[in-house]
């Protein structure tokens, strides 16, 4: 079926073209398209994110060097840095943004019978967190940071059945991270895992409004009275399970229903683990067991930043940056995408060390990457990583 067809070209016969287009003519006071048209931009930086290239320069010589394959790769415009430049820095990042969050509407359904985490749950999971990422700040005056850093940071909301990312949303490093929450679209019945930073009794309460459930680290300095006291399960780690009523000037106005307080001994780490909930249905160890689902975020921030291109930028304003970033988040889920419609089973990591040399062979895509799982790290013995395999070795 795909005999004489580029490896690139198969790879992007799975991006929709149809609805990239309404992204373009959604934002139509977008840099002009002119003979480089905004799907060239795509393609361009979507190269860029599987071969690694680390400057428009850099782009720019690979791809001519393919001058001959280029059209049947799905280019029509010619490639030049300074007209990449100048699309990156002038059309609107949120083509790019509304076409990444679309891909990642088509592959969460792919991966919904993905094995759930130990918790055994028949809910959606979701993980929030954001990570920073670090800029010059003689270079990118615009994101300005505590510390004379400048930075911006990747708000994510983590769908752990196959980690896929549900939402995201980009913002300066200034911008808090319970604010996020303000964004986040919630789901009836699903769980939300957080860390501390998400403690804000005045969002959090929107979650038991709209039927969702959260599980939320708590701060040490929380006013509180005990209403009830649940048996705690002996030797399981549970040190208590309380129904509880906030007390605080301000948090008893924000959140004046009842709340679940869980305390939890890591025996791991030897450090006492203090959870708050709205779910009165669980027992107490699923609810450490799904806060402790929540490193799953924390690989992919550190898979994503060691894979894509996401922490060397080939433009400085704020626009050119988020395109960056939105088209690396679409690359990652294309690929997503592509191992569960061809059922393959060696982890994205290998993938796309197969594809960032192959792109412009001829190789049909299921033959190239049959025997990938020979060297895929995940093969090794020791805990999995969901979706791409064990970070370790990588």
């Amino acid at each position: 079926m795909n005999a004489g067809t580029l490896v690139f070209a198969q790879l992007t016969q799975h991006l929709p073209r149809a609805v990239f287009d309404q992204c373009v003519n959604r934002y139509a006071r977008s840099y002009p398209m002119r003979s480089f048209s905004h799907w060239d931009q795509f393609l361009c930086m979507t190269y860029a994110q599987l071969t690694s290239r680390a400057s428009l320069r850099d782009i720019e010589t690979c791809l001519r060097s393919h001058t001959g394959k280029l059209y049947r790769a799905g280019f029509r415009g010619g490639i030049a840095r300074t007209t990449l430049a100048d699309a990156n820095e002038q059309r609107d990042c949120n083509i790019f943004g509304d076409f990444a969050l679309h891909l990642i509407g088509v592959a969460r359904p792919l991966y919904a019978k993905h094995d759930a985490l130990c918790t055994q749950l028949a809910q959606t999971v979701y993980a929030i967190d954001s990570t920073l990422i670090d800029l010059c700040l003689s270079l990118f005056d615009w994101a300005p940071a505590a510390k004379e850093r400048a930075g911006i940071k990747v708000h994510t909301s983590l769908d752990l059945r196959g980690n896929i990312p549900a939402f995201i949303r980009i913002t300066g490093a200034r911008e808090s991270d319970a604010s996020f929450l303000d964004h986040l679209p919630l789901e009836a019945g699903s769980f939300y895992v957080m860390d501390r930073g998400y403690v804000h009794f005045a969002r959090l309460i929107k979650f038991t409004r709209a039927a969702a459930f959260f599980v939320v680290r708590c701060k040490s300095n929380l006013h509180y009275r005990v209403e009830h006291v649940e048996h705690a399960s002996q030797g399981a780690g549970v040190r208590s399970d309380q129904h509880i009523i906030l007390t605080g000037r301000y948090t008893k106005k924000d959140y004046s229903l009842s709340l679940r307080r869980i305390e939890f001994f890591d025996s791991t780490h030897e450090r006492l683990l203090i959870f708050l909930t709205n779910n009165f249905h669980l027992q107490a160890e699923q609810i450490a067991m799904l806060y402790k689902s929540r490193w799953q975020i924390e690989l992919f921030f550190k898979w994503i930043k060691q894979n894509l291109r996401i922490k060397a930028f080939v433009g400085n304003s704020a626009n050119a940056v988020k395109t960056q970033i939105w088209i690396a988040i679409s690359t990652y889920v294309l690929v997503a995408i592509v191992k569960k419609r061809m059922n393959i089973d060696a982890s994205l990591h290998s993938i796309l060390q197969v594809l960032s040399v192959n792109l412009f062979e001829k190789t049909p895509l299921s033959q190239l990457i049959q025997n990938v799982d020979e060297i895929d790290p995940s093969s090794v013995s020791g805990p999995q990583l969901g979706l791409f395999g064990k970070i370790t070795g990588q």
